[in-house]
């Protein structure tokens, strides 16, 4: 590989960025294509499943052969709220693959002894997200109920694009939360990407239902990303 693209390649790997490396099988050259540039035809329909699938795999396009090396970063699930469904949602987001941190400042709840093997953040959400910055592969569940410590977080994941945005609550709630989102700078678009009463309309009841819910339309909207589908996530 040219060292050029290698170099390339490995900055937007360790910036969390989505690329792909495309390889002209006939002559060995490369090139990077970041998540979002534009690439026309049936190659640009091959590069965008691969953004969206992370398979790797040969193609045939333009009479050419080409080799397609998606490098995505692995999404992560940030939850605020050490709550009873966030106690449910860690192991089994971990099972399906999404790491979890759990953030809130209450002290009582985000206790090593309720969250085993989690990564805890016994603190404001925009202390640490000061630190570890939100980005497009992350989804983020605000399941406090607390406007003080869901909001900024919130507005922090629209502003950053995370993939998945939920917020527990009932849509009188969410009428609410709408109005002191807009007041921070939240743009009604932007507003409109939260999935609130957040998770799949299963009925779920239970809080360990419920974190069913939101792992399923986590799943489904980092599955879904680039294709119009909103409404069945929704």
């Amino acid at each position: 590989m040219d060292p050029y693209v290698l170099k390339a390649l490995n900055e937007e790997r360790r910036a969390r960025r989505a690329a792909v490396l495309v390889t002209d099988l006939g002559d060995g050259r490369d090139r990077i294509v970041r998540e979002g540039d534009h690439v026309a035809g049936d190659l640009g329909a091959a590069i965008a499943r691969a953004f969206r699938t992370g398979n790797s795999a040969s193609v045939e396009a333009e009479g050419r052969t080409f080799f397609l090396n998606a490098h995505l970063p692995r999404p992560r699930l940030v939850v605020i709220g050490a709550v009873h469904i966030s106690q449910a949602l860690a192991p089994m987001a971990r099972i399906a693959g999404y790491p979890v941190e759990i953030i809130d400042p209450r002290t009582a709840f985000a206790t090593p002894e309720r969250f085993p093997d989690v990564a805890l953040h016994a603190e404001w959400p925009q202390e640490v997200l000061q630190r570890e910055p939100l980005d497009s592969y992350t989804a983020l569940a605000a399941v406090t109920h607390d406007p003080k410590i869901d909001d900024l977080a919130l507005k922090a994941a629209l502003d950053t694009r995370c993939f998945y945005v939920g917020a527990l609550g009932s849509r009188k709630t969410h009428a609410k939360r709408v109005e002191r989102l807009l007041a921070l700078g939240a743009s009604a678009d932007q507003i409109a990407r939260i999935h609130a009463p957040i998770g799949l309309d299963i009925g779920a009841a239970s809080p360990a239902e419920i974190a069913v819910a939101v792992l399923a339309q986590t799943i489904h909207a980092f599955r879904s990303r680039g294709l119009e589908s909103k409404g069945a996530a929704a």
